[in-house]
């Protein structure tokens, strides 16, 4: 069998596919790199060498855009930034006579941008559709330098309660990013009182498990007895996606 002396040579791209769903953040190792490899000239004869281009893009970090104290709730910008806000779940609820489960209107609260006043995410139940779908419920332009606080309240026996804040003490918001442990009172990723919203954002060592430009908010909006039962920090969950444009 003859060769020819004449050999092409293939480029090989490495591609990462679009993420299109909260859901499908929570499948992607974000310390994968995008790149491609180029060649010149693609055609070459046999024994002599092209030149190959590397061109390597890894992923940001959300922390290399933001600030988040060990521990807390508040997310500082360290540059102007666009934020798209979910809300994954509430899960403030109670029981019918019947034992079924009542859902809770749950209002999701922020401040941002300077402001001394709270504007409100969500207000609404679990059951809303957008709450089902995990769709973006609001988009805002924050600036550097300027904290985002979180809050939560829940509207039950004809009242509000009191407003759960980011700087609330006990600690009763928390945010988190890609790989850390969830709160300590999150139930573990199998047990039965881990709320179903939660299942695709943790992993089975109960890490989060999200985008590399994400922050989770946990809130505890029903107890401030860190011993008792209720006390497990998943009434309110949001997801906040960073990016720069």
């Amino acid at each position: 069998m003859k060769t020819s002396p004449f050999a092409t040579l293939t480029v090989f791209v490495l591609a990462l596919g679009t993420l299109e769903s909260p859901q499908s953040f929570a499948s992607t190792d974000p310390s994968t790199p995008v790149g491609s490899l180029t060649a010149s000239p693609t055609v070459v004869q046999t024994g002599t060498k092209p030149t190959l281009t590397w061109n390597i893009n890894y992923p940001s970090v959300v922390k290399n855009y933001v600030s988040i104290p060990a521990g807390g709730g508040t997310v500082t910008p360290l540059q102007n930034l666009i934020c798209d806000i979910r809300v994954l779940g509430l899960g403030v609820t109670t029981q019918n006579t019947n034992g079924s489960i009542v859902y809770i209107e749950t209002k999701a609260q922020v401040k941002y941008n300077g402001s001394t006043s709270w504007t409100t995410l969500y207000d609404g139940k679990e059951t809303d559709t957008v709450i089902q779908q995990q769709g973006i419920v609001k988009t805002y332009t924050v600036t550097a330098n300027k904290p985002m606080d979180f809050g939560g309240q829940y509207y039950y026996n004809n009242a509000w309660s009191t407003l759960r804040t980011s700087t609330s003490s006990p600690t009763l918001v928390w945010s988190l990013v890609n790989g850390d442990p969830c709160p300590t009172r999150v139930p573990d990723y199998n047990a039965p009182s881990l709320e179903t919203f939660l299942k695709n954002y943790l992993d089975s060592s109960n890490k989060v498990r999200i985008g590399p430009m994400d922050v989770i908010i946990f809130m505890e909006l029903t107890h401030t007895d860190t011993t008792n039962v209720g006390y497990d920090q998943q009434d309110c969950v949001l997801l906040v996606s960073f990016r720069t444009s």
